[in-house]
């Protein structure tokens, strides 16, 4: 191998607990819930699937489903997406519906997993490039650069700015030309089986972690290295 290719959510970082996501915005708003009452709500929330990175939604409201399957393919839908299943729960101010967006794009919403470091590192010590692949609706760059981990990733393929998500193997080439590197010695390292799993037509070899709390999965990624020896 030559080069490897990351997801990010799931992969890479882990997006906070719904209830700390709820928490952290009605701090800032101002706004107090009883301790049952916010856990109830963060509840809701992650079962409508309102939470970016973190489930899939229980449902799809007709007026979000559409949007949901192209999600991905424009900071606009992203949005919409989102904020139209996080309305499907009532919270004190509508307004805190944008708020929760918001924080889920900020990098203290988000902790690299516990052995994302090393096995980066390992990577640029071994000579080989790095990229990170996406299906996002915003600028990711900045959480990297908070964690200490953007020194490490030589170019992002991120859906949204190109117009289509993955598994469309046009956003797994966008990556590769962008590293200089050969689909056919390239690894790409994901947790969604579909999506992810788009790699291999263009000729990728392709590794699954599973998309865990970091507490629970912290050495899933040290595979990686062992994979391109």
């Amino acid at each position: 191998m030559r080069a490897v290719l990351f997801d990010f959510s799931g992969t890479l970082f882990r997006i906070e607990s719904a209830e700390s996501w709820l928490r952290a915005v009605l701090e800032a708003a101002g706004v107090t819930l009883p301790a049952s009452e916010l856990a109830e709500k963060a509840r809701a929330l992650e079962t409508a699937g309102a939470l970016p990175g973190g489930a899939s939604p229980a449902r799809l409201p007709a007026g979000v489903a559409e949007m949901w399957r192209v999600r991905d393919e424009s900071a606009e839908l992203h949005r919409a997406a989102y904020t139209g299943l996080s309305r499907q729960v009532p919270l004190p101010d509508p307004a805190l519906h944008d708020a929760l967006y918001e924080r889920h794009r900020i990098p203290a919403a988000w902790a690299p997993y516990p052995d994302a470091l090393d096995v980066l590192s390992g990577l640029r010590e071994r000579g080989l490039r790095v990229g990170v692949v996406s299906n996002i609706g915003w600028d990711l760059r900045p959480v990297f650069r908070e964690h200490g981990l953007d020194g490490y990733v030589d170019a992002y393929a991120l859906s949204y700015e190109h117009g289509f998500q993955k598994p469309d193997p046009r956003l797994f080439t966008v990556a590769c030309e962008a590293l200089d590197a050969d689909p056919g010695v390239t690894l790409m390292v994901g947790d969604d089986r579909r999506a992810d799993g788009g790699a291999a037509a263009l000729g990728c070899a392709v590794h699954f972690v599973d998309h865990l709390p970091a507490a629970e999965r912290p050495d899933a990624l040290g595979t990686v290295l062992d994979l391109v020896r």
